[in-house]
């Protein structure tokens, strides 16, 4: 899936000139947390976000420090400080130069991108012009389309080859010690693993599988270092 298919276009836009104010109530009426800057020829030069309002002097949330600190901080820090509390136009504010993304680049580079640079929203730029705007909930809105619906009517069988098609992908289930059995849409889990987090992964997988109405767990740890067994939380269950 590439970046164009889901983001969200054309995007709302500020330009550098615009004063804070502009800035906030146009974010306010259209209920987003940041705004791409542009210049007339529609190049993207920075971006303003609710980050960059929270420290402002007319609230009072300017950057507080103890003599020792500021003593220690550059003149320059404090002044590029004094500019972001007190300035009163975009282009005094917003984050320059900014990340962005290409209309046809996977949605995958996208998320690797958002997460390295903990941001979240990317401008999406074709020949030098702003044509969009990729935020988290374009890519929330991508999976809520994509997830697979919550009942099928698959025959137990096509539910148990699904399960273990997708265990036999995983490094963690690779090892043939998680086994799966579906009768009337509850895949039963039985095994054995040596790590408590893939027993919630192998929930987790035989859950995604269509028409699984209920996932039993019967899987026992062991303890890899003094071979301890523990029973399975769903052993009395079974027993009933």
């Amino acid at each position: 899936m590439l970046v164009q298919t889901i983001m969200t276009a054309p995007a709302i836009t500020v330009t550098a000139s615009s004063s804070v104010a502009e800035a906030a109530k146009l974010m306010l009426d259209n209920r987003i947390s940041g705004l791409p800057v542009v210049d007339a020829n529609g190049t993207l030069v920075g971006i303003v976000s609710e980050g960059d309002f929270l420290r402002r002097s007319e609230l009072n949330t300017e950057r507080k420090r103890s003599w020792l600190l500021e003593w220690l901080a550059s003149p320059g820090k404090i002044a590029d400080e004094y500019v972001r509390t007190h300035g009163r136009r975009v282009e005094e504010v917003m984050t320059s130069p900014v990340s962005a993304i290409a209309p046809t680049a996977a949605i995958s580079d996208a998320v690797r991108l958002m997460e390295r640079q903990d941001i979240k929203r990317l401008p999406v730029v074709a020949d030098g012009r702003l044509i969009g705007i990729l935020a988290r909930s374009d890519v929330l809105r991508a999976l809520s389309q994509a997830l697979p619906p919550t009942s099928a009517s698959t025959g137990d069988a096509e539910i148990q080859a699904a399960i273990e098609a997708e265990l036999a992908k995983q490094s963690w289930s690779r090892n043939g010690f998680i086994h799966c059995h579906v009768a009337n849409g509850v895949a039963e889990l039985t095994g054995t693993i040596f790590d408590e987090r893939e027993r919630l992964a192998a929930k987790i997988a035989a859950e995604n599988v269509p028409g699984v109405t209920s996932v039993r767990d019967l899987l026992v740890w062991v303890d890899p270092y003094y071979g301890i067994a523990l029973p399975p939380p769903d052993a009395e269950a079974r027993q009933a």
